[in-house]
């Protein structure tokens, strides 16, 4: 029952992205959510919590009080973030929770390869048109642009600028810049900037074999790694292909190439298929939450932590990841949940909801 209650929360939950960050005190930023998914002129009602900030800048999460209210709110065109306090109005993007481990992705593009100024703007104005899942923050001099959104978007930007890579150039050109574009585009970062090139002579010595690439999230690849490995191992192996793995903040990059150690012909396509297969069926039944020890003081964090150890045995499925400001449980959703609870309990009472 009580898991049953944690799925319909996450069914009214939304992620919502390009939240301006630094203006004001987040307890204020908080606030303007609120207020502005209340709001009937925005498909809103009675909000239940809003929890900002998260792991990921710029991103809030809104539970209403009504599943309906969410699905409202996910079908309006366009949500502007508009309140006396701010500077100006703010475009945002939302999304659905849903319980998934994809909740939000950053990443910063430098589009100069393109062209000047002009040509830039005209280039972002149609990647907004096209992607309106996707958030884009102000156009820089040197043609930098942050980017913020769900995975998918992110790989469906990916796929649009390859293919005007493609128009633009022409012959070898084009191929070694699609290769460097499609490893640079894929890396993001949690705590800093990632800077997306779209030529890099040392990139392409390192990825000059014609092989193929799979992008995941890097959640979902740090737990097949650590649980699917063998079959992961065991596909690659069978079909004569080798991988090379560029883990970089929410996203990593897997490439395939033949392996040159093993006789026989190589199946690069069949064993992308597999792979992808592999992780579609841990991006289904995954998910995450996050305990905080944002605030807490060192023999807090330290507590958090035994406890975290203690309750992982009872466990062996769920992955256990540590950061400076929270821990990331990942695993199915029921255990998850049991997993949340056992930490409850083995913690206590705490002064302030540590789970998001």
């Amino acid at each position: 029952m009580m898991a049953t209650a944690q799925a319909a929360k996450a069914e009214r939950t939304i992620v919502v992205c390009g939240i301006p960050e630094g203006c004001l005190k987040e307890d204020l930023m908080t606030d303007i959510l609120m207020i502005h998914f209340q709001k009937r002129k925005n498909k809103g009602a009675d909000v239940e919590m809003v929890i900002y900030p998260t792991s990921t800048r710029g991103v809030a999460y809104v539970t209403f009080e009504d599943e309906q209210v969410a699905e409202n709110v996910l079908m309006k065109d366009e949500h502007i973030l508009e309140d006396r306090r701010l500077r100006r109005a703010y475009p945002l993007k939302v999304s659905s929770y849903g319980g998934s481990i994809f909740t939000c992705v950053t990443c910063d593009l430098d589009l100069s390869t393109f062209g000047e100024k002009a040509v830039l703007e005209e280039l972002v104005e149609d990647l907004k048109k096209n992607l309106t899942t996707l958030s884009f923050g102000p156009l820089k001099p040197s043609g930098q642009i942050m980017v913020q959104g769900p995975f998918p978007g992110i790989r469906t930007l990916q796929r649009m600028l390859l293919l005007k890579v493609k128009h633009a150039l022409s012959g070898q050109d084009a191929k070694r810049t699609e290769r460097a574009l499609d490893h640079r585009l894929n890396n993001t970062s949690r705590s800093s900037k990632a800077r997306f090139p779209l030529e890099s002579s040392d990139l392409v010595q390192q990825y000059g074999k014609e092989g193929l690439t799979i992008v995941t999230d890097t959640d979902i690849y740090s737990y097949m790694k650590k649980y699917k490995s063998k079959r992961y191992n065991k596909s690659l192996k069978q079909l004569g292909v080798a991988s090379c793995e560029c883990v970089d903040g929410e996203v990593t990059t897997i490439h395939l190439d033949n392996d040159d150690t093993r006789p026989g012909p190589s199946r690069l396509k069949e064993a992308k298929m597999k792979v992808e297969s592999l992780l579609a069926e841990l991006q289904d039944s995954l998910r995450k939450k996050s305990f905080y020890v944002e605030g807490f003081d060192r023999a807090e964090k330290l507590r958090c932590q035994q406890a975290c150890e203690t309750v992982k045995t009872q466990f062996p499925h769920v992955l256990v990841i540590g950061y400076p400001t929270h821990i990331d449980i990942i695993g199915s959703s029921s255990d998850i949940y049991s997993f949340g609870q056992e930490m409850n309990k083995t913690m206590g009472n705490v002064q302030k909801e540590p789970w998001r």
